[in-house]
């Protein structure tokens, strides 16, 4: 693909393009959100990114003021909070259950909080615990924010990653008013080193992303997002991530098999749908980064769950990747795993 961009479109790829992306490939991601997430896009709606982080960053610059409310779910994205934080907001977390951030809970928060300027939520097998929010809390989720006047921030770099179940629309889809914006991202399903993702959403709270994004990068690489459009025009991309599917289902279903034989009674786990991850709560006596230490030492990673939620607590959970591990080495991660919860638990008896 590189050497055909350099081939047929060079000079254009190797130049300074407008910040809001290149045109094909806007024209292209409209496209597949009105096919596949039930939106109306045209390009104008699109700009690109580098990755959907930088997608969050700039959300802080066009909503949050020092002292501002982020709504989010409980536990949330890290670097959703890393990004938020860096603009000076405070984050109340709004209940979750097997179903995503819970509306009754969300509705009050709405009701007697001062300073929301956002909702944050992935709702599509969510970073770190893999549930996925249902239908009628989507549905509900923009409702809420149309009669608050509150913008959502629908994070999305997961949705396609679906290996069973019922596809669900986007909370964006619902929305009539313009008050939701979504990220995308090639990461997940294409290439994570290029570095491109998307905003979507009302044309002119996207222009407004656009006008500081220009003050941070000018535009996202011009002969990446050349090369995209040109996989994406040669190539069946449906087909990609049916094989990647293929892999990431069969490495969860080892995951959650390993995890019912050799993990001790008490502790809980979710069964995600799709997407890359897993989440654990151990007893809440047990802290999960002095497990994680006992696990390092036998050479096995996870990643403590307590950074995940921006007011602290939580410590007897963590998250586990089942996406870039040969089933073999899952089954005995999760083995080791399994003999370090069980030394600390009878450590404690």
């Amino acid at each position: 693909m590189c050497v055909s961009v350099l081939a047929h479109d060079g000079q254009r790829a190797l130049q300074y393009a407008t910040t809001e992306g290149y045109l094909p490939l806007r024209q292209w991601i409209a496209g597949r959100m009105n096919a596949t997430l039930g939106t109306a896009f045209g390009e104008d709606n699109i700009l690109i990114t580098n990755g959907s982080q930088q997608g969050l960053d700039l959300s802080g610059k066009v909503f949050i003021d020092e002292g501002d409310v982020i709504l989010c779910e409980s536990p949330t994205y890290l670097a959703a909070i890393t990004a938020f934080r860096a603009y000076g907001c405070r984050f109340v977390e709004v209940p979750t259950d097997e179903d995503g951030m819970r509306m009754d809970d969300l509705a009050k928060l709405l009701e007697t909080t001062t300073r929301v300027k956002g909702i944050y939520v992935i709702p599509n097998f969510q970073n770190p615990t893999g549930r996925t929010m249902s239908l009628d809390r989507r549905q509900r989720l923009a409702e809420l924010a149309a009669q608050h006047r509150v913008v959502v921030l629908e994070d999305n770099p997961y949705g396609e990653l679906r290996f069973e179940g019922e596809f669900l629309p986007s909370v964006q889809s619902f929305d009539r008013e313009g008050w939701v914006i979504s990220f995308g991202s090639f990461s997940k399903i294409l290439c994570p080193g290029f570095r491109i993702g998307w905003v979507a959403g009302n044309k002119n709270i996207v222009q407004k992303y656009v006008l500081v994004k220009q003050g941070v990068d000018l535009q996202s690489n011009t002969f990446v997002q050349a090369v995209i459009a040109a996989y994406l025009e040669k190539h069946d991309i449906d087909a990609h991530i049916k094989n990647i599917l293929g892999v990431y289902k069969n490495r969860r279903d080892v995951l959650l098999s390993a995890l019912g034989r050799h993990f001790p009674q008490g502790v809980r786990f979710t069964r995600p749908e799709g997407g890359l991850f897993a989440w654990v709560t151990l007893p809440k006596s047990m802290d999960s980064r002095g497990i994680l230490d006992a696990c390092i030492q036998r050479k096995v990673a996870f990643v403590p769950g307590g950074p995940f939620f921006p007011n602290g607590g939580q410590e007897n959970t963590l998250r586990l990747n089942f996406s870039n591990m040969e089933e073999a080495r899952i089954e005995e991660g999760v083995a080791i795993i399994a003999d370090v919860l069980n030394d600390h638990l009878a450590d404690a008896q």
